[in-house]
């Protein structure tokens, strides 16, 4: 059986050669398995290209996509995923903190049918608290958004059937968000605790609070028209309790000549409609500037070069009915 392992490649010139390294030791622990390592260098700042190249050079089963421009880590999976040839697609960092010697406990149950995508959940996420908090709120979301069980958390190290795989290729447009292709592929998914590593080097995460919030408004806007629907309703509750209290001055100005309307308590409620308005307008505008992108038919990503790639389309491995066998 062979296995295609995908790798973003970001300021990790230190690490990519032990987690390669490591690859090729924990899948030599099993007979009738062999390995293809797909390494994405998302235009790094750092020296990983030349590395990946020394990679490439000394083992024909490692290839190398090199990005002309930072495109962010699930373009880059995704470009990964456009070349694979394995029966299972398994998806981790360059920093070393995905479990490698934790990869059966993602391969086996899809090797038992049980499943087509399996993922790990890390008991305890290693990075700064407010990137916690901020992944923790974006699985809330998407959770909303995507009707994706609050239970299963897609986190840095997950493997899949091929043809889940083959399916998220097939979205072109040029904000990627691989929770929500995962999700609208397949239901079968299944979640496997673990616990994370820490990084091989000392550098920092490369996603960044800009970064961070992009991804977050990829997942909003771009797999659900959610955010729509619950701005017109909230359109709504908010016409309902305006003309509600429209009723209670009027009422209150016929019992009650005397009494003045309170100045003060209408401006807050028109300051809180206009804010309802401008939200609801900022979302609308979101939705049409991504279609505006989409339409002038924006890249995914560029590539400016591959090592050890054949230009051939992806060969046509089991549907989705089909079983991944040994």
């Amino acid at each position: 059986m062979l296995l295609s392992f995908v790798i973003p490649c970001y300021r990790s010139e230190n690490t990519i050669r032990n987690v390669v390294e490591e690859i090729r030791a924990v899948v030599a622990q099993r007979e009738g398995y062999d390995l293809e390592i797909i390494c994405v260098n998302d235009c790094s700042p750092d020296d990983v290209y030349t590395v990946l190249q020394q990679l490439a050079k000394e083992d024909k089963r490692i290839k190398v996509i090199n990005f002309a421009k930072n495109m962010g880590k699930h373009a880059a999976v995704l470009a990964g995923y456009s070349v694979v040839k394995g029966d299972i697609v398994v998806n981790l960092d360059d920093d070393m903190q995905s479990p490698m010697d934790h990869l059966w406990e993602l391969v086996d149950p899809m090797v038992r049918d049980e499943c087509d995508v399996v993922t790990a959940n890390y008991r305890v996420k290693k990075q700064a608290v407010w990137k916690n908090m901020g992944s923790a709120f974006n699985r809330w979301v998407s959770g909303l958004l995507l009707d994706k069980p609050k239970e299963l958390h897609f986190d840095n190290f997950n493997a899949m059937k091929f043809f889940v795989a083959k399916e998220m290729i097939n979205y072109k447009n040029p904000y990627p968000f691989l929770d929500g292709l995962i999700v609208r592929t397949t239901g079968r998914i299944i979640a496997v605790e673990m616990d994370e590593r820490n990084r091989g080097d000392s550098n920092t995460t490369g996603y960044t609070l800009k970064k961070s919030i992009a991804l977050f408004l990829n997942g909003f806007t771009a797999f659900s028209v959610k955010p729509l629907q619950l701005a017109t309703a909230v359109g709504v509750i908010s016409a309902v309790a305006g003309f509600l209290w429209a009723v209670y001055l009027i009422v209150k100005k016929v019992m009650n000549p005397s009494v003045e309307v309170g100045y003060t308590s209408m401006l807050v409620f028109i300051l809180f409609i206009g804010g309802l308005l401008l939200i609801s307008q900022g979302m609308l505008g979101e939705y049409i500037g991504r279609i505006y992108i989409c339409l002038n038919a924006s890249p995914q990503y560029v590539i400016r070069d591959t090592l050890n790639i054949e230009a051939e389309p992806m060969p046509d491995r089991q549907s989705n009915n089909e079983k991944v066998r040994e």
